[in-house]
Formats: structure tokens, sequence, C-alpha cells
């Protein structure tokens, strides 16, 4: 019973892991395309202030 408990206690700190290496993966995403992302993000938003002012 003990080990049936030790692991259970060990999968817990694997799904901590997992979002710990998920997380880093995806701010390190954002860090190499954050200009492209900037830059998208500037279109996007331009083209909906000219076609609402078109309006």
């Amino acid at each position: 019973m003990e080990e049936f408990q030790a692991f259970w206690m060990e999968e817990d700190a694997v799904g901590v892991v997992e979002i710990i290496l998920i997380l880093v993966v995806l701010i390190g995403l954002v860090m190499i395309f954050k200009e492209q992302l900037v830059d998208l993000v500037k279109s996007i938003l331009g083209k909906i202030t000219t076609q609402s002012n078109a309006i």
C-alpha cells in the first residue's frame, strides 16, 4: 500500500514538470517571434481601425 501511495505522489510531480516545460517552450516561442507577433497585431488593429472609420 505504501508503494502505491509513493507512486501516486511521484506522478503529481511529473504533471507539474510538464506544465513548467510547456510554459518555458511557449515563452521561448514568444521571445523568438516577438517582432513578428507585434507586427501582426499592429496590422490587424490598423485594418480594424481603417474599416471601422469607413462605416
